[in-house]
């Protein structure tokens, strides 16, 4: 369940869906199995959201080892090759 701004310095409330941005993100998540030496990997869908805010200057990115985390527009763009 969403509850706040998913850029971890802010602390706004999500309160209605037009305020903000809402990401829908492919997350990887680590199980357990029954042998203690052996993770399973399993994907699920989540979702994240950033206030008016932060959505105006950041998007969310999923990085392996770190999760879900805010990052600013211009260095998205830089990355996906749009400047």
């Amino acid at each position: 369940m969403l509850s706040k701004c998913a850029n971890a310095s802010c602390s706004n409330s999500f309160l209605y869906l037009h305020d903000g941005r809402l990401f829908r993100m492919d997350v990887i998540v680590e199980n357990q199995t029954q042998r203690p030496d052996e993770k399973k990997h399993s994907r699920r869908i989540e979702y994240f959201w950033l206030c008016n805010e932060c959505s105006a200057s950041m998007t969310l990115s999923y990085r392996d080892g770190s999760g879900v985390v805010a990052i600013p527009l211009k260095r998205s763009r830089a990355a996906s090759g749009q400047d």
